[in-house]
């Protein structure tokens, strides 16, 4: 009896404790008894329910302008409850239970990407809850989309010889509904610019296809709008279920990327699109001088594209222009590839692209208009998103895509656009300096020195206290396959293709082989890097059990890239295209680079040289001073490294990583941090008994020797060998690429002529010549010399036809000439011409003295006279004036023009006096004498 009161009791013991342990509404907690953290899946200790509250979700990402139906998983609901799902505890969504009892949720219209927080109740209280990753939608697979077919085709609907009928095609699978409706949505941003009142705002405009069949497909004739609704020139189109009211906000649909809206725009488009794009082109120009200039803040383009890709840290490929793509690079003909900077800048939250052609060269919007633009809106948006100019995508739109539709692509006045986003021509662009770490593992600091440390256990790689950067290394001994040397396989050879001598370490008995390899293979690989900037999510990349596969944690729970290869999260981005490769990148410009190759993981940190003299760790100090990289110990040995390496290890309290096993926790925190029972091998001997030796020095040459030898002879691998030296050499290539290049700046064309060559880098040479009728004048060749300038002088075209016009002398100068006064110099454009009263460089002109306004060079305009008063005692420097090639034929041509009128004025007053003369002879000879008129004149 006793015993089955005591049963009991402990079951309701049990049953009321399992009640008081529930993750509902504790996701993420670490529970007295058991635990709702991520981590517990692996530690075995979740709480029973945690499944049931802390969601799983398919799938888990979409666009940001909302309307994804995503799945929640392990959790069963009845088909009577009214699901609802609220995103960041704000924006509340319906959604429905089928009739397999699967909850569905559908993400909102977003104006921002990254992580967002959701929670799903079915009775008012929201104690279930997950995470939704919203995607910038260019970044999203086409087949989650609505698809514009031809999409040039809708956005030059209307300009000469486009029209006809516009298709769009979509998964039909992925709206929740047999008829749809077909709606366009505009996208305005209102306000003042850059004050609390700019707010960005989507608008339902009407309705296209209204309650058609959901069969993947439709298409329609558009027409022109009338104003208002054609004040809306970019926008999206949407499908979703017609059983919705028109313009329905939150719920299931697919959308189109946001475009140029050619096809609705008013008839006077269709009419004159030339004229149309042209008048908001010059509205455009005129806002754009009203608003600030963001200019000056943002980063400068590196000056090739070896730089480009290498700066991974500050600068990632642009998705519509990509090398590895094919470079369909639209709006940047000649370009094959374009980077966009990372970071949108401080105050502004503008971005940076650059292009690049097939040279490497950069390209710039001063020679082609493919060249590199800078955004007023980052394409990216720019933390913390939300209102202009930060919204993903559509702020780029509205202040730098459609501007370029009017300017350039609708109208030929680029000249407008291209004045607003001028190319940075990399004049000012500092490439930063990479540190690495790879194979077992070796050690290249930011300042070339190279080293190898074998220590186990976590270590400081890298921190920089005024950035609060860190980057934390877990090293772990090596492990050969099976347990075993590699080169024991059952195949009976050393290594894949080379035989096994008559004596072998595979003949000897498995008790003696497994002590030998303990003592052997005394290295260790970085099996894990952990990192955080201010403060930013906490990133982790640790080594799989899969071969060469990354896995990466985001605060201690994992990152799935299955459906996005970008991830926007706070304070930091992450990109893995592939499981072997990935890049972290923080906004002070730092990029981490992790790789898995051959069983270990290499490591790249690159820093922008703000970084310089404020870096500490095993990857040392940032200030061109090799010799206090290795802290005390500027001609260490082996064991002096590995002392100074144990030194870096990190303390529990600072450590970045997870401990999501018991092994982790056994070996790595329950245990000082650094092992000092671990000591491993500090030189690799080349025994010529070795039968793998003569294999090695044929593989190990050149740049990365000694540690390809190290490492295939203490791993017995010639595959990790070979690894570590193209690692290396890979390494040394990257720090080739960012050695510092120096540019001149660009260089215009004369007008009336052209230039050959669109390099400005040192050395680079660009050639001029003028257009038939011209004369060169200046440089014909320039070169891009040492000091960053450029040799010669500036170059002109002048017209070599004397001008025919005949100046016109204005009544004040014609009266200053006729009295001999001096005039003064008029400066650049204009000439006195005369006699000298002495000859001299200070003679006063003198006599016939005018001033003439004569062809500034690239001025085809006829030579005029200008109008002058000119003032007592005023004298003309240098009043005998040279006057070379045209010039000095328009000179003396407007002279000759002037003593031409002045003798005819001459020659028309003697001619008038003359006549005068005539007349009063006439009238006297016809006076008749009389005596009594005397008398009564007197």
């Amino acid at each position: 009896m006793k015993l089955l009161y005591f049963f009991i009791l402990t079951c309701v013991q049990l049953f009321g404790h399992t009640a008081a342990q529930s993750c509902a509404g504790r996701c993420g907690d670490k529970l007295s008894e058991c635990s709702c953290h991520s981590t517990c899946e692996s530690l075995l200790n979740c709480c029973t329910d945690y499944k049931q509250f802390c969601l799983d979700i398919s799938p888990h990402s979409g666009s940001l302008l909302g309307g994804t139906d995503f799945k929640i998983l392990n959790v069963t609901f009845s088909t009577k409850d009214n699901l609802t799902c609220r995103f960041k505890s704000e924006t509340v969504t319906q959604g429905h239970v089928d009739v397999d009892g699967v909850g569905h949720c559908v993400s909102p219209m977003l104006f921002e990407t990254g992580w967002i927080p959701f929670e799903v109740s079915t009775d008012g209280n929201y104690n279930r809850a997950g995470r939704w990753l919203s995607v910038h939608h260019s970044k999203l697979s086409g087949k989650f989309k609505l698809v514009l077919v031809n999409e040039t085709h809708w956005q030059y609907y209307g300009t000469p010889g486009v029209g006809g009928v516009l298709q769009m095609t979509w998964n039909a699978s992925l709206i929740n509904a047999e008829r749809v409706n077909i709606e366009l949505w505009g996208y305005e941003e209102t306000g003042e610019p850059y004050s609390e009142h700019w707010q960005a705002e989507w608008t339902y405009l009407y309705t296209v296809g209204k309650d058609v069949v959901n069969n993947g497909a439709f298409s329609f004739t558009p027409q022109p709008t009338e104003k208002p609704l054609s004040n809306w020139h970019m926008g999206s189109m949407r499908v979703s279920p017609s059983t919705n009211p028109d313009g329905a906000r939150n719920v299931n649909a697919l959308w189109s990327g946001d475009h140029a809206l050619a096809y609705h725009l008013e008839e006077a488009f269709r009419k004159d699109s030339a004229g149309w794009a042209l008048d908001k082109c010059i509205l455009w120009d005129k806002e754009e001088k009203r608003i600030a200039n963001f200019l000056s803040e943002i980063i400068d383009c590196p000056c090739t594209l070896a730089q480009a890709r290498a700066d991974t840290g500050r600068f990632h490929t642009d998705y519509g222009c990509d090398i590895e793509k094919g470079s369909v690079c639209t709006y940047h003909p000649g370009a094959v590839h374009c980077v966009r900077a990372i970071q949108a800048s401080p105050k502004y939250a503008a971005g940076q692209q650059c292009c690049y052609d097939s040279t490497g060269a950069q390209v710039l919007t001063g020679d082609s208009i493919g060249g590199s633009t800078p955004d007023r809106g980052h394409d990216w948006g720019s933390p913390p998103y939300l209102k202009p100019p930060r919204i993903p995508g559509l702020s780029h739109w509205k202040y730098d895509v459609i501007s370029f539709y009017y300017c350039c692509l609708w109208s030929d006045n680029c000249n407008y656009y291209f004045t607003h986003r001028p190319s940075s021509d990399c004049r000012t662009y500092q490439p930063p300096k990479a540190a690495a770490v790879l194979g077992d593992p070796h050690f290249i600091t930011f300042d070339g020195v190279t080293f190898t440390f074998n220590g186990r256990g976590e270590y400081v790689l890298l921190q920089s206290p005024a950035y609060s950067l860190t980057v934390q290394g877990r090293t772990e001994p090596m492990k050969s396959e099976n347990g075993r040397f590699p080169m024991c396989s059952t195949q009976g050879s050393w290594l894949p293709g080379y035989q096994v001598p008559t004596i072998s370490p595979c003949n000897v008995p498995s008790n003696l082989l497994i002590k030998q390899t303990r003592s052997i293979i005394m290295a260790t690989r970085l099996c894990s890097v952990a990192m955080r900037e201010k403060d930013s999510d906490i990133i982790e990349v640790r080594l799989t059990d899969r071969p060469d596969h990354l896995q990466v944690l985001l605060n201690q729970r994992e990152l799935s890239f299955s459906e996005q290869t970008w991830m926007d999260l706070k304070g930091v981005f992450v990109f893995s295209s592939v499981p072997q490769n990935v890049t972290v990148m923080f906004p002070s410009g730092a990029g981490v680079e992790v790789r898995a190759r051959a069983g270990v993981m290499t490591l790249t940190v690159l820093l922008p040289l703000e970084f310089n003299n404020i870096t500490e760790g095993l990857l040392g100090t940032m200030n061109n001073k090799p010799e206090d990289d290795l802290t005390n110990h500027p001609n260490s040995s082996a064991q002096d490294i590995f002392a100074f390496g144990a030194g870096w290890a990190i303390a529990n309290e600072s450590s970045l990583f997870t401990y999501d096993s018991e092994l982790l926790l056994s070996q790595y925190y329950f245990v000082p941090k650094h092992d000092p029972t671990f000591i491993p091998n500090f030189s690799a001997g080349e025994d010529p008994a070795d039968p793998l030796l003569e294999q090695v020095l044929k593989l190990c040459s050149g740049v990365g020797e000694s540690f390809c030898k190290y490492d295939a002879l203490t791993s017995r691998s010639l595959e990790l060998g070979n690894s570590t030296l193209q690692t290396h050499r890979s390494h040394t290539s990257t720090t080739q690429d960012l050695q510092p290049v120096l540019s001149c700046g660009w260089l215009k064309p004369p007008k009336y002529g052209q230039k050959e060559g669109t390099l400005y880098l040192k050395g680079a040479k660009v050639s001029f010549s003028c257009n038939q009728g011209y004369r060169l004048h200046g440089s014909q060749e320039r070169i891009c010399e040492d000091d960053g300038r450029w040799s010669g002088e500036e170059t002109h075209c002048v017209s070599a036809v004397v001008s025919q016009h005949r100046p016109h002398i204005s009544s004040v100068l014609g009266e200053a000439a006729g009295r001999g006064e001096s005039f003064p110099n008029q400066g650049e454009g204009h000439r006195a011409v005369g006699v000298p009263q002495a000859e001299g460089a200070q003679a006063p002109c003198r006599l016939v003295c005018v001033l003439v306004r004569t062809n500034p060079p690239g001025d085809e305009r006829p030579a005029e006279l200008a109008s002058y008063s000119p003032a007592p005692r005023s004298t003309l420097n240098g009043a005998v004036v040279t006057v070379t090639d045209n010039t000095l034929g328009i000179v003396l041509g407007s002279v000759g023009a002037v003593l031409t009128l002045v003798i005819l004025v001459v020659a028309i007053v003697l001619y008038s006096r003359k006549q005068k003369r005539q007349k009063m002879r006439e009238r006297e000879d016809k006076v008749v004498y009389r005596p009594d008129s005397v008398q009564n004149i007197s």
